[in-house]
């Protein structure tokens, strides 16, 4: 890997731009919804209620994102890139406008489900992508403007969402969203090839482990619905059970989900792996009921509630922009950092936001310092971490190791969020409710999740040893 470029002009350069270009586009598509989602999902409940199922919107949309991503590259082989974002488009799409349209709160689901799915599609075409399309010495390039594009969508997503929101037409968010897809799909059509040549013929769906990890956050999810104890811990053992079961059978078929060596615990990809999930929790964990705090204990509108949610997003794309240039032991240095700087700003959390205020300026600056510390840190560690599971991963699995990035970081968000839902639903944020029980659910939240980072600092420190060396 001698004498291949590796700066930002090589990436945006000739063909490299025009590709890139489309790549982030997916992401900013997927990314600019979940925002808008996250923004108006107060005063959606408000208007057709559904507080107990608050999580469940960010849970099966993810849940359906880990499906889609698993098939992605299969639409890829079938249909050739062009079709493939075409057809992931439109799913997307349709998702959106039965979510525009929803009477109640389970019909929004299902939108948001099939969302979810469109949205995995393109989600992980990107990362398949990057490693078909560019150099290997451009792929942490790539990677951080990926993660860049969550930064462009918290311009856009909460601002979208938030005036509709104040306007009382939480559906316009929806529908808004609508040209945005079809311009993306055009845009796509127009610069991506017809057909593929790159992409080996894969193997079958691994139906069972999609199925068991699906059932494992959903598993989590029903149980969140109750304040009663009990339905909390059955959800949970339930979860357990499963992901147990998701163990056993990777290991022994011969239709894998994961490449080889993810679920060893001392090899390079499973370190990766558990380090990547841990990473991606503690944000998910965080940004989900965000805007809902800051509405009720700090009297903030929808609009700038969902903006000082979404600067843990502007914290990442700040962080993977700066450090996916690293080189040599500064990549080391990068991926030890990043759980670090999550569990201050979880800490920080913890201490600051269950307190009521009249949303003074100091409170409010130093509550949005705490959440970009949490997002800069994912975004200093996460190019290192997903170029480092492609340089490890087997020879021969190299397409499966694409889409198993984006399957673990979706499945930890689905996990997150359904555990968030869990544990403010036990804090109280139902019963009683009110400002008491959002301030205690927001305290126990951050206090309990700061557990996630503080792991991540120990399998970091052994990630930070690993060389491109196959497990």
């Amino acid at each position: 890997m001698t004498d291949q470029p590796t700066g930002w002009g090589a990436l945006f350069s000739g063909r490299n731009g025009t590709r890139a270009l489309v790549l982030a586009g997916g992401v900013v598509l997927q990314a600019i919804n979940v925002y808008v989602a996250t923004t108006i999902l107060p005063s959606v409940v408000a208007d057709i209620g559904g507080l107990d199922y608050y999580a469940w919107s960010t849970t099966l949309f993810i849940v359906a994102s880990i499906l889609g991503s698993a098939l992605a590259s299969r639409l890829l082989q079938a249909s050739g890139p062009k079709a493939a974002y075409g057809i992931a488009a439109g799913v997307f799409g349709l998702g959106t406008l039965i979510s525009a349209i929803a009477p109640d709160m389970p019909t929004l689901l299902i939108g948001r489900f099939v969302q979810g799915f469109g949205g995995g599609f393109l989600f992980a075409l990107s990362y398949t992508m990057i490693r078909i399309v560019f150099e290997e010495s451009l792929w942490p390039r790539a990677i951080g403007l990926v993660s860049a594009m969550w930064g462009i969508a918290t311009l856009i997503g909460p601002a979208i969402g938030g005036v509709f929101a104040e306007l009382g037409v939480w559906r316009a968010a929806f529908w808004s969203m609508l040209p945005i897809t079809v311009l993306f799909a055009l845009l796509a059509v127009a610069v991506l090839p017809t057909k593929n040549d790159t992409t080996r013929k894969t193997s079958r769906l691994p139906v069972i482990q999609l199925a068991l990890l699906a059932l494992s956050v959903l598993a989590v999810s029903m149980g969140s619905v109750r304040p009663d104890p009990r339905w909390n811990v059955v959800g949970m053992a339930m979860a357990l059970l499963l992901l147990t079961a998701l163990v056993l059978v990777e290991r022994r078929t011969g239709h894998r989900l994961l490449p080889r060596g993810s679920l060893n615990l001392t090899a390079p990809l499973g370190l990766l792996f558990v380090t990547m999930s841990l990473l991606a929790i503690t944000v998910t964990s965080s940004e989900i009921f965000a805007p809902l705090f800051l509405q009720v204990l700090h009297d903030q509108s929808p609009l700038v509630a969902g903006y000082l949610a979404v600067s843990m997003s502007a914290g990442w794309t700040i962080g993977s922009v700066s450090s996916s240039g690293a080189r040599g032991r500064n990549i080391d240095r990068a991926i030890v950092l990043a759980p670090a700087l999550c569990l201050t700003g979880m800490v920080l959390l913890a201490a600051l936001v269950p307190g009521r205020s009249q949303g003074d300026w100091l409170s409010l600056a130093v509550i949005c310092a705490a959440f970009v510390v949490v997002g800069l840190g994912v975004g200093i560690g996460w190019p290192h971490l997903l170029t480092r599971v492609l340089q490890v991963a087997p020879a021969d699995e190299q397409e499966l190791a694409s889409g198993a990035i984006t399957v673990v970081q979706l499945f930890a968000t689905a996990l997150g969020a359904a555990v968030a839902g869990t544990v403010t639903n036990l804090a109280g944020l139902i019963e009683p409710g009110g400002v008491a029980g959002t301030s205690s659910a927001a305290f126990w939240l951050f206090a309990v999740f700061a557990v996630a980072p503080a792991l991540g600092l120990f399998s970091a420190m052994r990630c930070a040893r690993l060389r491109s060396a196959t497990p």
